[in-house]
């Protein structure tokens, strides 16, 4: 007995313990205007109360942590408030507000449907259904986690739910609505929440930090924020976890070190190094995030995150889709602005591509690694590929001389002397009337060629200037020799001019003949120039003269269209035409 009296002494001796309520169920939202991020829903439902438009059973639907169950049991309160105000919200006054607030309401019931998901559990329900309610105008039943209700259980409800009494109406509330038969669904007014932004839950925290009389780091709050993905509960929870171990200051490093995220500044500092095509700097950050015990894929999803969030800081119109703390956002311009947009899109490529092969990887940190590398190469990849692009603009020297005139001539229309090595002719690169070169090229192949620039022969009066003889065979020999130049650019003009053999005439006119009418106006415009120009100096003549004609070759019909060489086949063989117009076809 001493013992007894002893231990009841030393009970009454320790102080009371305040019983502590998580921020998730103390600060759960009474009325409709302190739910967060679902005003669309929360305005639809008080005007339906407001009007006295009230459905015979609603489906809530959305992630988890959205409000769901909360806007159903303030829309349950509402509904039965027997003195509503004007905005649409309960007076908490009334008898069945109280009833309510102390959780002793006979109007309200609610269900667990992942536990009572059988067909007696709703053979009850419709059994309750039948009585009216005792306080206030309707009995609402709300039913959690719907989906979860067997196929029989979905029948038995299915006449209920259908035709329910006056004053019964049914809130259901699901995360997946696909798994709800649809006969189920025909039968509610269906409202999808979403998922709340980061703004709204940081808004949200900090709120609930001032009174809690805790002090929070703006980046901290989004940092809980982004770690809830869109659940207002979720960040509540992290809240209360943060401030257990941090106390009355929230700061980012406690965050980041009890959540186990990735610190900012290391995204910041590889991608800075990646630019700069810093190796050493890019895997030594990426050893350290190692040591720290973050996983390889985990890190790369966030690189990429990173690489998203520097493309749509590049443009004002969509930094709005950046969910960061201002101050973190000034920093991804500071670095978008440095990026080249090449290089965020192919890292991101390169991003994507190691984390689709990361699982199946034997050694998944050197592939990390590699795809690493192959980002602090691309820059360097660009640099060297600019002179090229440069180099390939540039005019060549050796090309074949080429007057440019214009209907009404300038001063500016000129010629500027060059050297080459063909022998016994000078060289010029053309100018335009603004003083810049044009690509001799581009005026061969008709592509960027001035309007009033046109391209003709023009005989060579420089004092080389001759007009000596030469045999068939070195006109041959010159002939394939510029077939050969042309191959690479139009390979269609090599073989016509390998094909045929040119026709030497009296005055040193040379004759080509063509097969048809557009290969000659093709030719006339883009290669007859060229062509004679490359004879005269090969040859050493100043006085050779081209000339092309139509005329139809050893070699036949040359057949261009789909169509042309269908109708050559079908010649042949009468039996494609029938082929055809069985089976309807068509030419390309």
């Amino acid at each position: 007995m001493i013992i007894f009296v002893t231990d009841i002494q030393d009970r009454l001796l320790i102080p009371a313990m305040d019983n502590f309520i998580v921020s998730a169920r103390k600060y759960r939202p009474a009325t409709f205007d302190m739910v967060v991020g679902q005003d669309t829903i929360t305005t639809t439902l008080k005007n339906a109360i407001r009007n006295n438009f009230l459905a015979q059973a609603y489906l809530f639907c959305g992630p988890r942590g959205v409000g769901k169950t909360t806007c159903a049991r303030i829309f349950a309160r509402t509904i039965n408030c027997a003195s509503p105000g004007p905005d649409g919200e309960a007076c908490d006054k009334c008898e069945s507000c109280s009833s309510f607030n102390s959780q002793a309401s006979f109007n309200i019931h609610e269900l667990d449907a992942a536990s009572n998901n059988s067909v007696d559990d709703i053979r009850n329900l419709t059994d309750q259904v039948r009585i009216p309610p005792q306080v206030g105008k309707f009995s609402v039943y709300i039913i959690d986690e719907v989906h979860m209700l067997s196929a029989q259980a979905f029948n038995a409800f299915l006449k209920t739910l259908e035709e329910p009494p006056s004053h019964a109406i049914f809130i259901l509330a699901t995360t997946e609505k696909h798994k709800i038969i649809p006969t189920i669904l025909s039968r509610c007014q269906i409202f999808d929440f979403n998922r709340i932004n980061v703004d709204d839950i940081v808004q949200r925290l900090s709120w609930v930090a001032g009174n809690e009389g805790v002090k929070a780091e703006q980046e901290a709050l989004h940092v809980i924020a982004n770690k809830a993905d869109g659940a207002m509960r979720d960040a509540l929870s992290i809240f209360d976890q943060i401030v257990s171990f941090s106390g009355k200051n929230i700061t980012y490093a406690d965050v980041i070190a009890n959540l186990n995220v990735l610190d900012y500044e290391y995204y910041f500092r590889i991608t800075s190094a990646a630019i700069d095509g810093d190796v050493t700097s890019v895997l030594l950050t990426y050893n350290e995030i190692l040591n720290k015990g973050f996983d390889g894929y985990n890190f790369m999803a966030g690189l990429n995150n990173h690489l998203r969030d520097l493309l749509v800081s590049r443009d004002e119109a969509t930094i709005k889709l950046l969910e960061t703390s201002p101050s973190i956002r000034q920093r991804y311009r500071e670095q978008a602005v440095r990026a080249p947009l090449s290089f965020i899109y192919d890292s991101l490529d390169v991003g994507s591509q190691c984390m689709l092969n990361f699982r199946s990887s034997k050694n998944q940190r050197l592939h990390v690694e590699l795809a690493l590398l192959r980002m602090c190469k691309l820059s360097e990849e660009k640099a060297e590929a600019e002179p090229k692009k440069k180099a390939e603009r540039q005019p060549e020297p050796a090309e074949p001389e080429i007057k440019l005139s214009s209907p009404s001539p300038t001063p500016s229309a000129t010629a500027i002397p060059q050297t080459g090595p063909a022998a016994g002719s000078a060289k010029s690169v053309p100018l335009a009337e603004d003083g810049k070169k044009v690509s001799i090229k581009n005026i061969i192949s008709g592509a960027g060629q001035p309007e009033n620039i046109v391209s003709e022969p023009v005989p060579d009066t420089s004092p080389s200037a001759e007009t000596r003889q030469f045999t068939p065979e070195e006109l041959k020999e010159a002939w394939n020799l510029f077939a050969a130049e042309v191959k690479e650019a139009s390979p269609r003009i090599a073989v016509t001019l390998s094909a045929v053999s040119p026709v030497l005439l009296p005055d040193w006119i040379i004759v080509l003949k063509l097969d048809n009418s557009t290969l000659k106006e093709t030719f006339d415009q883009n290669f007859r120039a060229r062509l004679e120009n490359h004879l005269r100096l090969s040859l050493h003549n100043s006085s050779v003269k081209l000339q092309t004609t139509v005329e139809a070759t050893e070699r036949g019909e040359i057949l261009y269209s789909s169509e042309q060489k269908f109708n050559h086949l079908a010649s042949k063989n009468p039996a494609l035409k029938d082929l055809k117009k069985t089976f309807n076809l068509d030419f390309d």
